[in-house]
C-alpha cells in the first residue's frame, strides 16, 4: 500500500493508474476505522480496480464546543486494517496541506444543509461539502463510497455530485451494526459500557416507528412524537426523529412511496444519529396481508 501525506504524492502515484485505464474508487474517512469503514472499503475494491483512501478530520466540518481536538485519532492501527484489506493508497494530508491559505471559497448545497444535523449544527454540511469537493478534486475518482448511516450527508454528496457536473459515481452502503442493533461509529467509543447498552434503543426506535406506519393508520407526526417520548424514557435527548421523503429529506405525507425515517439523539454526552428506510412497496404488501 502506498501511502502519501502531500498532495503532490498523491498525483505522482495516481498518474500510471490513470495512464492505463484503471478505474480509481475513493473512500474518505476521518479514521478510527470500524466494521462501517471497512465495508466501504471492500465495496470500493468489488467496484474498481484501484482503492484510494483518505484519513482526514476535517477541521471545518466542527463546530464550536466540539470534538475536533479529541475526534480519535488511531492512523497506525487504521493503516494496518486497509493493508489487510489490500488498499492501494492511502491519503493522509495534514491541516496545512488541505487548508494552506485562509480560505474564501467553500461549497453549500442549499436547503438539504439546512434540515436536521444541518440545523442543529450550523455550517457542519458546509464544512462535509467543502472538503469532500477538495478531495474530489484532488484524487478525481471514477467512484465514491459513503455509508448509509449518514443519509442526509450521503443525499447532499449526491446533490453536489449532480449539480456541480462532476464525473463520479456515487455509491451508498448499507449501515453496519453491532449485535445489539446500534449503527457503528467512531463516536461510540465516548459512550460508557452502560450507555452503550442504552444506546441500541435508538434503532428500536425506529424499527417500532417502521412498523407503525407499516401497520397502523397513526398520523406522521403522532409515531414521531412517540418515538421521542420513548427515547426520552431511556435516557436520551432527542434532537429530531422525523419521517421524511427519501429524495428530497422534506416530511413525508401519505401519498409519498418512499421514505427515510431519520433520528438524532445525545446519550450521556454522545450525539448518535440513525435511519431506517420504508419503501411504498412494503406499505402495499403490509395492506394486502391485511
Amino acid at each position: 500500500m502506498i501511502t502519501a501525506s502531500s498532495i503532490a504524492d498523491l498525483h505522482a502515484a495516481l498518474k500510471p493508474w490513470r495512464q492505463a485505464g484503471e478505474k480509481i474508487a475513493f473512500v474518505p474517512t476521518m479514521g478510527n476505522l470500524h466494521a462501517g469503514h471497512l465495508q466501504l472499503v471492500k465495496e470500493a475494491n468489488a467496484n474498481a480496480e484501484k482503492v484510494v483512501v483518505s484519513i482526514f478530520v476535517n477541521p471545518s466540518q466542527f463546530g464550536a464546543g466540539e470534538d475536533f481536538a479529541n475526534y480519535p485519532r488511531t492512523e497506525a492501527e487504521d493503516q494496518t486494517q486497509l493493508e489487510t484489506l489490500g488498499t492501494d493508497l492511502l491519503f493522509m494530508p495534514s491541516v496545512s496541506e488541505m487548508y494552506p491559505h485562509q480560505a474564501q471559497t467553500a461549497v453549500r448545497v442549499a436547503g438539504l444543509s439546512e434540515l436536521y444535523c444541518g440545523a442543529s449544527r450550523p455550517g457542519h454540511f458546509d464544512g462535509v461539502a467543502t472538503i469532500v469537493c477538495k478531495l474530489f478534486n484532488i484524487v478525481q475518482p471514477d467512484i465514491a463510497i459513503f455509508g448509509r448511516k449518514d443519509f442526509q450527508q450521503l443525499a447532499i454528496i449526491q446533490a453536489m455530485v449532480r449539480d456541480l457536473n462532476m464525473p463520479i459515481e456515487i455509491i451508498g452502503v448499507d449501515t453496519v451494526r453491532e449485535a445489539s442493533g446500534l449503527a457503528m461509529s467512531s463516536r461510540n467509543g465516548y459512550l460508557t459500557a452502560s450507555e452503550k447498552t442504552l444506546a441500541a434503543n435508538l434503532y428500536l426506535s425506529l424499527l417500532e416507528a417502521k412498523d407503525a406506519i407499516l401497520c397502523s393508520d397513526k398520523p406522521f407526526s403522532e409515531i414521531e412524537q412517540e418515538a421521542q417520548e420513548f427515547l426520552a424514557t431511556k435516557g436520551f435527548t432527542p434532537d429530531y426523529f422525523s419521517i421524511c421523503r427519501n429524495q428530497d429529506l422534506k416530511a413525508a405525507g401519505l401519498e409519498d412511496k418512499h421514505l427515510v425515517i431519520l433520528a438524532a439523539a445525545t446519550l450521556g454526552k454522545t450525539r448518535l444519529i440513525d435511519n431506517v428506510c420504508v419503501s411504498k412497496q412494503e406499505l402495499n404488501s403490509s395492506s394486502t396481508a391485511v
